[in-house]
């Protein structure tokens, strides 16, 4: 096993993490379970420096502080790789995000590579090892872990030290500059806190819905992310999204009418069906004004055809820049700005489409909706 340094006082990580702010950057990676909670529970947090490794063991470690000034600190750059949920496992634990953020993954696109490569397939690529598939579905809460979960653990930070360099003389600084930007949208988004009177707009099928309809979808959306939250449990453990969407739908008046919903169990009735009857009912006394505006509709099929040439501005963009054209214009902006006008225009770009993207595909965009209406 590769070596490394098992990191399990305050103590001992504020003595690090003094040595890590000196590293022109770290690597890192995290190891949760969140099979049964809201929130994940963290395992593990990996760290890889060119001076070695090192695991952090959050069961233990009770002052994050050190830990936090380093995700901080600017001169040290942040090597992750497809970080997705780890960035709200750093801040849950520490109450800061790493910045700046480099992600290999996106790297490697921009490298012109491949698009969502994973770990493995970039380690085999620049270094010519063959990765286990290792202990990714294990139970990271036990201790003492296995030496395949630690195997695994030091494998996932201390070869993306070595590849880090040898990916990174790929780009340019200009693709350098545009991935780091991507960064910091990843770790903006990770701090912006959504609305939970805004969650009801990401229900599959919500555009069906007439205003009246829209509020309670609206109200039963944020009760349900409230009590996820409060209780610390999969939001489909209170109720899932199609059940949302019925209750909606058939507006039921009494707790005979909730438990003829499918999906809606017995205890939920018995626990919390009073307190819905209170939401919907309050929902049904609003005056029309006051009910949220019903979603459009999706771009017809008729559509499809002017999707497809607005693509082709992103796909053009790649090709001359040699970057992987999923990273250029992703379907929803392309969508959103079709939307915002179809079928006779006026076109407007979507908030979405925001710093290189903008400047540089802005204007294509533009030209490219205005011919929609020629």
């Amino acid at each position: 096993m590769q070596d490394f340094q098992w990191v399990n006082t305050s103590a001992q990580l504020a003595q690090l993490c003094q040595q890590w702010q000196q590293q022109p950057f770290v690597v890192l990676d995290t190891e949760f379970v969140r099979v049964d909670t809201y929130y994940p529970n963290t395992g593990l947090i990996q760290l890889a420096t060119t001076a070695g490794n090192y695991l952090l063991d959050p069961l233990v470690i009770d002052d994050w502080s050190p830990f936090a000034a380093l995700l901080e600190n600017p001169a040290v750059v942040k090597v992750v790789h497809a970080c997705g949920e780890d960035l709200e496992v750093f801040q849950r634990l520490s109450g800061s995000l790493p910045r700046p953020l480099y992600d290999t993954q996106l790297a490697a696109a921009y490298a012109n590579l491949g698009f969502s490569w994973g770990y493995a397939r970039l380690v085999q690529h620049f270094l010519d090892i063959e990765l286990p598939k290792g202990a990714t579905r294990s139970d990271w809460l036990q201790r003492p872990l296995s030496d395949e979960q630690l195997l695994y653990a030091v494998q996932d930070v201390s070869y993306l030290a070595q590849v880090y360099p040898l990916l990174d003389a790929l780009l340019d600084d200009t693709k350098r500059n545009w991935l780091l930007e991507d960064g910091a949208t990843l770790v903006a988004a990770q701090q912006h806190t959504t609305d939970p009177q805004q969650l009801w707009q990401g229900v599959k099928l919500a555009w069906t819905l007439d205003a009246r309809q829209a509020g309670l979808l609206q109200v039963l959306s944020a009760w349900r992310e409230q009590q996820a939250q409060k209780r610390n449990i999969p939001r489909n453990w209170v109720l899932k999204e199609p059940v949302l969407l019925e209750l909606a739908q058939k507006q039921p008046s009494s707790l005979a009418a909730l438990e003829r919903i499918e999906g809606v169990s017995l205890g939920l009735v018995r626990h919390n069906g009073q307190t819905l009857l209170q939401l919907m009912a309050e929902v049904q006394g609003r005056a029309a004004q006051a009910l949220p505006q019903p979603l459009p509709e999706p771009l017809p099929l008729e559509a499809t055809r002017a999707l497809k040439r607005l693509k082709k501005v992103g796909e053009q963009f790649a090709l001359e820049h040699q970057i992987a054209p999923e990273l250029v214009l992703k379907k929803k902006i392309l969508v959103d700005a079709l939307a915002s006008g179809w079928p006779q225009g006026p076109y407007q770009l979507p908030q979405s489409l925001q710093g290189w993207r903008l400047e540089y595909l802005g204007q294509a965009l533009q030209t490219a909706l205005a011919g929609e209406i020629a």
